[in-house]
């Protein structure tokens, strides 16, 4: 009997031993809790993830019994932390690979884990390996302590004889409890950017991607939320935002098994991209980008914004420029003297720079439209016989800088380019091609063309070194897939297109660092955060219709900061007021791109003290938290406001869309004030010779009662706007 008790005593010491020594792997931030566990057989598992621990203690409490499985008694199939296809799970994999001998098996075994510090936070590097192949799998996870964020993403590399084939590669793979699952993913089309699709998700997989090659989006955008329990809630509920960083074809897939967990798996899209990966190479895997919030979307976008402006974004500390394009005015159809002559215009609006877009360039195919020229980056003679130094000349005599539209990576095949480097171009030698809007794409997987591309920025630069500015547009996805330089490795392309960019970029980066330069890509086909490491902003949409704007602004707004998103008041839609149209643009990085002689004097004074205002006020604007308080999807109406670091100061943009007759107007309560100080209300962005008709203009309140009760400032008139500055005593 004595023998049994002891045998008894000795065995919950040894279970409690067991538990004590669990090795757990902690990525945190102030809010949030990411922990590894590794197991009785060296697998590494995720064990949770969701709000922050208060105690390292509980991490013992987490029981490999509790999950139904194979790894040990019961274990954790399907929470494995970068699972490997081949194995015991049978759900989606991490990482697919075909070995040197044909075997499809991959097993990942725990190796070793450092940490260090980083700028905002803490870098976690995970070694895994399989036991039987030479492949070595690093998991890196950057948690952003303040700003509630982490990134993270994969490195792959082996040392078998030969090439190994990689058909699965994610950015990572994250495991979610709840009861059910609510995801929103934005779809798109050109001038129809960031449409909301909400959907209860259900067993089996849910697949959100794209198959374009040049660019992230255009049916899908490269981000999404995830609502817990309930459909994602601006203000209230468990919410998660996620995005991806590769400015190429993307996939999410949303997995619920069989025990209702739900895989969340981050990845570039392996379609006709199974990846030959040759012995001591890396394959690095996008960013993927995400935040979780108990206290809805609103507080996970600030989380990415205040996170994308201080450690992502480039420059996103720095200062944006006010511009005059002279697209919508001009389109092809100028000379040398008539963009001098707008040029007078810009300064005398009072906007920093003007931005000549397409149609300046090309001799034996001049660039009159967009069937021709794409490729030959010389200006054309007869339209600008000084060439972009007498352009530059222009701006600088009109007290303004000087920036460029040029569309690098694509050609036309009517141009000398074509002609001179068909081998430069991805087409199909042996189909009949096929032209997206008159164009084809270089073939950036070739160094050579890299080159290329890159000579073209460094040479306008060192002609024209007082150039501050380029749109960068790409309005081509990639069609007619081949690549003549890939030959036999073509599901390398579209990998390596997307990699020659970011050489490329990396090059003008390193050698023009101040050189700001817009993200466009047919509208907002680009929009990604890799990308934006090189963009100080990009275009969220062809389509400046100021109501269609709310929608994508406001859309784009749940993973972008303001700074990042690019608005232009234009005459589309010329029924819609001045006004309306500027104030709907003063919410992001003002622009302007319209014929300003054409204007009423009423009209061009306004535009003028709306640009006034607009830089005295842009560090709330653009650095400051932003809050949305009503949507024009549930409402018809739409109103946000900014508010400053420091609480001192915030403008509150209201927008009336299309009102139901005599529709009862409610009070819009402000978000995010210090309710212990008095704000003083006074309303901008007036018409010449009016005062404001709003009750609250010059009045008083404690920023209490304006969270509480709020402001009057809606209307039943369609398409009116008020923009009200909020100054602290």
């Amino acid at each position: 009997m004595k023998k049994l008790l002891l045998l008894f005593v000795l065995t919950l010491l040894a279970i409690s031993m067991g538990a004590a020594e669990k090795q757990s792997i902690r990525i945190n931030t102030d809010n949030i809790d990411l922990i590894l566990q590794v197991s009785p057989k060296n697998r590494l598992y995720q064990v949770y993830l969701g709000e922050k621990l208060n105690s390292t203690a509980d991490f013992n409490h987490f029981n490999w019994n509790s999950y139904p499985g194979s790894d040990g008694a019961y274990g954790l199939r399907g929470r494995e932390a970068y699972p490997g296809s081949g194995g015991e799970d049978m759900f989606e994999p991490a990482l697919a690979i075909t070995h040197a001998d044909g075997n499809q098996s991959t097993y990942l075994y725990y190796k070793n884990s450092t940490q260090k510090a980083v700028p905002g936070g803490t870098e976690t590097i995970i070694q895994l390996a399989d036991d039987k192949y030479a492949v070595q799998v690093t998991l890196h996870y950057v948690a952003y302590m303040k700003e509630n964020v982490i990134k993270t993403w994969s490195e792959i590399k082996h040392n078998e004889k030969s090439s190994i084939m990689l058909w699965r590669y994610a950015s990572g793979m994250f495991y979610f409890n709840s009861s059910k699952y609510f995801l929103t993913n934005y779809h798109s089309d050109w001038a129809r950017e960031g449409q909301p699709a909400v959907q209860q998700l259900q067993f089996g997989k849910k697949i959100v991607d794209t198959k374009l090659g040049t660019r992230a989006a255009e049916q899908s955008e490269p981000f999404f939320e995830i609502g817990f329990d309930q459909p994602a809630q601006e203000n209230q509920g468990r919410v998660m935002l996620g995005t991806i960083g590769w400015t190429g074809n993307f996939s999410f897939t949303f997995e619920i098994d069989n025990v209702n967990c739900l895989r969340v798996i981050p990845a570039i899209n392996s379609y006709a991209s199974n990846y030959k990966l040759k012995a001591g190479e890396t394959f690095k895997t996008p960013e993927f980008i995400f935040t979780l919030s108990g206290n809805g979307t609103g507080q996970a976008s600030r989380n990415l914004q205040n996170w994308a402006r201080r450690y992502q974004l480039w420059n996103g500390e720095g200062n944006r420029m006010t511009l005059l394009n002279n697209w919508e005015n001009t389109a092809f159809d100028f000379t040398q003297e008539t963009l001098a002559l707008l040029m007078k215009d810009a300064k005398e609006l009072g906007v920093d720079m003007f931005l000549l877009d397409d149609g300046w360039f090309g001799n034996k195919y001049p660039r009159k439209d967009d069937r021709a020229g794409l490729g030959d980056w010389e200006p054309t003679r007869t339209k600008l016989p000084g060439g972009i130094p007498a352009l530059t000349k222009a701006a600088e005599t009109a007290g303004l800088k000087f920036g460029l539209w040029i569309e690098p990576e694509m050609v036309n095949p009517k141009s000398e380019l074509y002609e001179k480097h068909k081998n430069w171009v991805i087409e199909l030698p042996n189909r009949e091609t096929y032209y997206y809007r008159h164009q084809l794409v270089l073939d950036l997987s070739n160094p050579e063309v890299q080159d290329y591309v890159f000579s073209i920025v460094d040479r306008l630069m060192t002609e024209n070194p007082s150039i501050v500015y380029f749109k960068w547009d790409c309005n081509s996805p990639i069609t007619n897939i081949y690549s003549p330089y890939q030959k036999a490795n073509q599901g390398n392309l579209y990998i390596e297109y997307v990699r020659g960019l970011y050489k490329v970029l990396d090059r003008i980066q390193a050698k023009y660092p101040k050189l700001e330069m817009m993200l466009c890509s047919g509208g907002g086909g680009r929009c990604d955060y890799q990308a934006l490491k090189y963009y100080g902003e990009f275009w969220p949409s062809d389509d400046t219709d100021p109501y269609e704007r709310l929608y994508i602004q406001y859309s784009m707004s749940k993973f972008f900061p303001s700074k990042a998103l690019a608005a232009h008041v234009t005459n589309w839609n010329r029924r819609t007021s001045i006004k309306f149209r500027t104030d709907v643009a003063s919410m992001c990085k003002l622009g302007f791109d319209l014929d300003l002689k054409t204007m009423k004097p009423e009209d061009y004074k306004f535009t003028q003290d709306a640009v006034t205002n607009w830089n005295r006020l842009k560090n709330v604007i653009l650095d400051g938290e932003l809050y949305r308080l009503i949507s024009p999807y549930e409402t018809h109406h739409m109103a946000v406001n900014y508010v400053s670091q420091d609480k001192k100061k915030t403008v509150l943009f209201a927008y009336d869309l299309h009102p139901r007759y005599s529709e009862p107007q409610q009070a819009v309560r402000l978000q995010g004030l210090d309710a212990n100080c008095t704000y003083t209300v006074k309303e901008i962005n007036l018409m010449p010779n009016t005062t404001s008709a709003l009750h609250c203009n010059g009045q008083r309140y404690t920023g209490d009662y304006l969270m509480k009760v709020g402001l009057m400032v809606l209307s039943a008139y369609e398409g009116a706007s008020r923009v009200l500055e909020l100054t602290a005593e």
